[in-house]
């Protein structure tokens, strides 16, 4: 029993570990250091070779070999070139985070800190830094032979170096664009939802159990030791965790939210003296920030604040906002096509082991448009945009989905109502509130805003 509880932890700290390593910029330039260091010595011990064993220089070609002093000019000239890049680098690093806080969302930030990309030219720029200081600290008055290689090997880690810094000009060129980090952040949370999807495929669902009445018995509550977001519930191992103990779980909390220390996370009904706090606890994952690789509320919350910032007063762009609510329609499109408010949870003999109160399709459809009506209210093109994204919506799922898309529609129309529309303006929401209509199943209705 304490061999499979350490396991879990130890599963759970490597993923949360190596989160942690990925989004963390000193980590990379690091083990690019490290690596420099002992390379650096592999080629001195190399030069120190061809020094005992003359008779292999004469293989070498010529220009590849040089002496003493301009060994130490050559080296000496690169690791102040490689500085002064790497300080570059650095900065250029910066100015893009700055970018991201000032135009996007400070949420944001991760995704391009997480980039592997901007990491390894960070760490190769800091290992060839090192690697020239070291192989330059090397070069000593006392050596066998006054003909050297090393220089040469310094050259062709610069050239990579300046290969690499094209290849960041690019890079970040390429993540500054709107576009692209929209992009990223939908792929990103469809990713989440398909790792939830398919963790949950493991086990058995239903939405409801009316012979299940747990009310009427007593339970024991399960606190947190820790603050921070929820971020990873191993549903799976709950499950069989509770098989084994023979109890029945509820989780308090969902994926992303916010805990405090002593917290209520679980409630267990069952046998008490069965399980194991701490044990249960090692099977969720607490961590300082949030992050979308298990929630899709924070990638939607991304999405929705970028097109926040777009149709802010200050900055007035609604091509980004637009977007960003076309981005949304694609990622509720997909969450349509499964019943993911599925509370219950059972194992193999059929039995109800765990519940979990799961956000609804309306839910996430509300989040993801609410705000964006709010203060996208009086621009056209915006409230259009989101007219067209719940056409695709109801035009992409079942019936089920449509009526809750109409009723989210009534208030949306509820909210066009309020606003002084010139003439072509209500022409044009008309015409999309139409097509919405009869996507959802409801064809025939009229002008929905009044056209004096």
């Amino acid at each position: 029993m304490l061999l499979n509880k350490n396991s879990r932890e130890k599963t759970m700290s490597l993923k949360i570990t190596k989160k942690k390593i990925k989004s963390n910029f000193w980590v990379a330039p690091a083990i690019y250091g490290v690596a420099a260091v002992i390379l650096a010595l592999l080629t001195m011990k190399l030069d120190r070779y061809l020094h005992v064993h003359h008779q292999l220089y004469k293989h070498i070609p010529s220009i590849f070999l040089t002496d003493k002093e301009l060994a130490h000019s050559i080296l000496s000239a690169l690791s102040t070139s490689l500085l002064t890049m790497t300080t570059i680098t650095f900065s250029s690093v910066l100015v893009v985070q700055t970018t991201f806080l000032s135009q996007f969302s400070p949420r944001t930030l991760q995704n391009f800190n997480e980039s592997s990309k901007s990491q390894r030219v960070l760490g190769t720029f800091v290992g060839g830094y090192i690697y020239t200081l070291v192989l330059l600290l090397q070069v000593r008055k006392n050596d066998l032979s006054e003909t050297f290689i090393v220089p040469s090997f310094a050259v062709l880690v610069t050239f990579i170096c300046v290969g690499m810094f094209v290849f960041l000009i690019h890079h970040v060129m390429d993540w500054i664009k709107v576009g692209n980090l929209i992009s990223n952040i939908t792929k990103e949370t469809l990713l989440a939802f398909d790792n939830n999807i398919s963790r949950d495929k493991k086990l058995k669902t239903i939405k409801d159990d009316t012979e299940l009445k747990l009310e009427d018995h007593s339970y024991t509550s399960v606190i947190s030791s820790k603050r921070g977001y929820l971020q990873f519930i191993d549903t799976v191992k709950l499950v069989n965790y509770a098989e084994q103990k023979d109890i029945i779980v509820k989780l308090e909390k969902d994926r992303g939210k916010y805990v405090d220390v002593d917290t209520p996370l679980f409630k267990v009904w069952g046998n008490n003296a069965a399980f194991d706090k701490n044990e249960m606890l090692s099977l969720l994952a607490i961590t300082d920030d949030q992050e979308s690789v298990h929630d899709v509320d924070f990638g939607i919350q991304k999405l929705v604040e970028i097109a926040l910032r777009g149709i802010a007063p200050g900055k007035n762009d609604p091509e980004t906002a637009i977007n960003c609510i076309e981005q949304l329609s694609q990622i509720l499109s997909k969450l349509g096509k499964y019943d993911i408010s599925n509370p219950y949870h059972r194992d193999g003999n059929n039995n109800i082991r765990l519940i979990i109160e799961k956000p609804t399709f309306f839910d996430y459809l509300y989040k993801s448009f609410y705000q964006i009506r709010h203060y996208g209210k009086s621009d056209v093109s915006v409230m259009i945009s989101v007219i067209h994204a719940l056409t695709l919506i109801a035009e992409t799922n079942e019936d089920d989905v449509k009526k809750m898309v109409m009723n989210f529609t009534e208030y949306i129309v509820q909210g066009l109502k309020k606003e002084d529309w010139l003439f072509l303006d209500r022409d044009r929401m008309n015409s999309a509130l139409k097509k919405l209509y009869a996507a959802g199943g409801q064809s025939g209705q009229g002008d929905l805003l009044e056209i004096e």
